[in-house]
């Protein structure tokens, strides 16, 4: 895979970009929207850990960016439901930063987020994944979004 920068250091990098830019977009601060945020942070947490769980149970790597090593293809727990949890579970902790820090500025970074990791993080992933797992990852495919 071509690849060579790690998911959690680009939602870092993307997280960093929110809090930052914050001057430059309009102030909204509410309690409704830190609970919101603080709701979209342990939701971000526990898809991640639960995807990480689904991982280990499998004993295949829980590592990006060596896919080719993966040694099964997981379908179970949250896989059930999205074929990438651990970037759904980044985009509702960088969802936790908007709702708290950056409401405009923030909505565009995660969408951003969104098209960098579908582009070169998913779309290597999946062609590693067709090499591997060949029909039996065609058709989890196509009964599995690769969001939600």
């Amino acid at each position: 895979m071509n690849n060579k920068i790690p998911p959690p250091i680009v939602t870092l990098f993307f997280g960093l970009c929110i809090f930052f830019s914050k001057s430059y977009f309009p102030i909204y601060k509410s309690d409704i929207l830190n609970t919101m945020g603080l709701v979209s942070f342990l939701i971000g947490i526990s898809i991640l850990i639960s995807a990480v769980r689904s991982f280990k149970k499998q004993d295949t790597t829980v590592n990006p960016i060596n896919i080719e090593k993966a040694s099964s293809l997981v379908v179970t727990g949250i896989f059930q439901y999205s074929r990438n949890p651990m970037y759904l579970g980044m985009v509702f902790i960088l969802l936790a930063l908007t709702l708290i820090f950056n409401l405009i500025g923030g909505i565009l970074f995660t969408i951003l987020f969104m098209l960098y990791i579908s582009v070169f993080q998913i779309k290597p992933e999946e062609i590693v994944m067709d090499k591997l797992f060949g029909e039996e990852f065609a058709s989890y495919k196509k009964s599995v979004r690769k969001w939600l």
